[in-house]
């Protein structure tokens, strides 16, 4: 398991029908980042509970911290809630404590649909919300959370802060600019520099254009990017090839 990196499971048919535009995963990406953490994979899945069940039931098994954002509501097109309950074998049943925040918002108005948004897999934890104090929930390193950003992105700072404060290390990314040759032929070059240096994360970016220009690097711990990265300019070198330094983040 990477102890740095998290999962994400995007929730809605809107999304895949072009409806609506995610919004969730370029701030994931960031809020990671800050916490000197990664995403290592997202998954958009539709509203059906069992392909929804059948996503979760593999992102379960791969032992990372998953935020899932969507379909927890109570409309019939909110299929989260049961659908993690299938995946994580678990009866869904009334939360106590998730129940009494619906009635403490909405009073009588919380009956009788509002109520359902209680009914979460048996053993599930809450998420506080500060917007309107229906909750998301936990179930062992899964995170659910609402689909508007509005309320998502508080609650996902609050899970990072709850359970992976001090988690992530230090990353960084060193990245070079190579001119006038194409990729292929660098492909022996980056497979050598891969087996070298497996602690470094190897990445090449084309760019079609007159001149044509590669940006190659590496991320990861500054240490094994570094080792990595004088590798590559010193090969570079050796080649005779063109090239010039790009940012370091």
């Amino acid at each position: 398991m990477d102890a740095f990196a998290a999962g994400a499971v995007i929730v809605g048919d809107e999304l895949l029908s072009g409806r609506r535009e995610d919004r969730h995963l370029r701030h994931l990406i960031g809020v990671l980042r800050a916490r000197a953490m990664r995403l290592a994979w997202c998954r958009l899945v539709g509203d059906e509970r069992s392909g929804l069940s059948e996503e979760l039931s593999q992102t379960r098994r791969q032992q990372l911290p998953v935020f899932c954002f969507g379909g927890i509501g109570a409309t019939p097109d909110d299929q989260t809630r049961p659908a993690a309950a299938q995946a994580f074998e678990r009866e869904l049943v009334r939360h106590t404590e998730a129940a009494a925040l619906i009635e403490a918002q909405f009073g009588s108005g919380a009956w009788p649909n509002r109520i359902r948004m209680a009914d979460l897999p048996r053993g599930a934890s809450l998420i506080p919300n500060p917007v309107n104090r229906i909750p998301g929930f936990t179930l062992d390193h899964h995170h659910f959370l609402p689909g508007f950003p509005e309320m998502a992105w508080p609650m996902l700072d609050w899970v990072l802060d709850e359970y992976y404060r001090g988690r992530g290390a230090p990353m960084q990314e060193r990245a070079v600019h190579v001119f006038g040759v194409p990729e292929s032929q660098l492909l022996e070059m980056m497979e050598e520099l891969v087996e070298q240096h497996p602690q470094a994360r190897l990445f090449s970016l084309p760019q079609l254009g007159d001149k044509g220009k590669i940006e190659l690097g590496f991320r990861g711990s500054p240490d094994a990017v570094e080792r990595a990265f004088q590798d590559l300019l010193a090969r570079l070198a050796s080649a005779a090839l063109s090239f010039e330094l790009g940012a370091t983040r």
